[in-house]
């Protein structure tokens, strides 16, 4: 006789825990409280789908905090994996010139996830919408629209506290902390950081790109793209030092990070180059010479003394490594994603809760974090797998 799996949320992890579960063993049914199924997916797509990285797997592993807890799932189901079992639903992928991987060009986010449900349906899962989980009864069954749903085994992938126009509110910690699960609250992930720029800079730069540099904190460091914005700096070259950043600033209401704006040349042939120019001014210098933009070389002279910017080894040890104050991370619901939730030690390494038989959460609910760039999808993905290879196994 087959057993009951109950799946909480329709997100990434959800849906890839059901494509993975043998339906000859289990009844499979996904509650899901919006009308429809994946908007958290859906809205990761808008200005270009990454689905994942074509990067190494042991650069990939490296990318999750805690750099220990994706590693497992990831490295059974690798990014490759994902790229062969999408091409198999019908869905084929590119690796853009970042690395990252993509839709083939001409296919919408719609169409990767309408392929991902058809796919789920031929096999015989079960979708419920507008079906909302609230809490358990005193026989830790759940309850989902006020009546109580027995399973063998239930899963949660209710999602982090990002983008709650998608419903990933976060609401359901204090259900599950009053159930004494340990939580972690929430914080903004990959998301803008607060700089306090001074007015008159920012009238001349705001908006302006910071391109081709590395951005250090603590010792981790970050090649990419930043945009100075009214609030301070977002973009691929500082999401990825997220979990310093907020390590600071919750330790001292402050973070220092640093950006070499040249990291392809060394202090020294930064100072060869700015002694040895023709021209004595030194902004042509650093526009001709070192191909700085207007906006790098305002945040030089605005942050140093006259006398140490025409100083050629001061400029230089600057330009490599030049240091900005963070004061702030912006919103939660502003933010790509969210750390915080489930308590890593809340759950064993399958996903159980400790405290609730045969209950298990996965995803974005759990306190794991992940840059931009295919990282966090892929995380969710492969946790969903894991569970569905396990559960599995366990009714073999």
């Amino acid at each position: 006789m087959k057993k009951s799996i109950s799946i909480i949320g329709s997100g990434p992890s959800a849906l890839f825990l059901a494509a993975f579960l043998d339906l000859e063993k289990y009844d499979v049914t996904i509650y899901e409280k919006n009308k429809t199924a994946g908007r958290k997916f859906l809205v990761a797509g808008k200005g270009g789908f990454n689905l994942t990285h074509s990067e190494s797997l042991e650069k990939f592993t490296e990318k999750y905090t805690p750099t220990n807890f994706q590693k497992e799932s990831i490295t059974n189901f690798t990014n490759q994996n994902f790229r062969d079992w999408l091409l198999k639903i019908g869905i084929p992928t590119y690796i853009g010139s970042s690395k990252r991987v993509y839709p083939k060009e001409g296919i919408k986010p719609i169409e990767v996830l309408n392929n991902i449900l058809k796919y789920l349906k031929n096999k015989g899962v079960q979708l419920k919408f507008s079906h909302c989980f609230s809490t358990w009864d005193n026989g830790n069954n759940i309850i989902i629209n006020d009546k109580q749903i027995k399973s063998d085994f239930t899963v949660f992938a209710l999602g982090g506290a990002s983008w709650k126009v998608t419903g990933s509110d976060g609401k359901w910690l204090d259900v599950f902390q009053s159930k004494g699960i340990k939580t972690v609250p929430f914080e903004a992930s990959n998301c803008a950081f607060k700089i306090n720029w001074e007015s008159e800079f920012l009238k001349k730069n705001e908006g302006k790109p910071l391109k081709n540099i590395e951005i250090y904190c603590d010792s981790k460091k970050q090649k990419g793209e930043v945009v100075i914005t009214k609030f301070g700096l977002e973009g691929n070259g500082i999401y990825g030092l997220s979990p310093q950043i907020r390590n600071q600033l919750n330790a001292n209401h402050k973070a220092i990070i640093y950006i070499d704006f040249k990291p392809i040349f060394d202090l020294e042939k930064v100072s060869f180059k700015i002694k040895n120019a023709l021209s004595k001014n030194t902004t042509q210098i650093l526009k001709k010479e070192l191909k700085l933009n207007s906006a790098v070389i305002d945040l030089l002279k605005n942050n140093l003394s006259k006398e140490d910017y025409l100083n050629s080894d001061v400029l230089s040890k600057k330009i490599k490594k030049f240091p900005l104050e963070i004061v702030a991370t912006n919103s939660l619901d502003k933010a790509i994603s969210s750390v915080g939730g489930i308590c890593l030690t809340a759950i064993n390494k399958h996903g159980e809760l400790n405290v609730l038989k045969n209950q298990f959460c996965i995803g974005e609910m759990l306190n794991w974090d992940a840059p931009t760039g295919g990282y966090l999808i892929q995380g969710c993905v492969s946790n969903g797998v894991s569970l569905a290879n396990y559960l599995n196994k366990l009714s073999s």
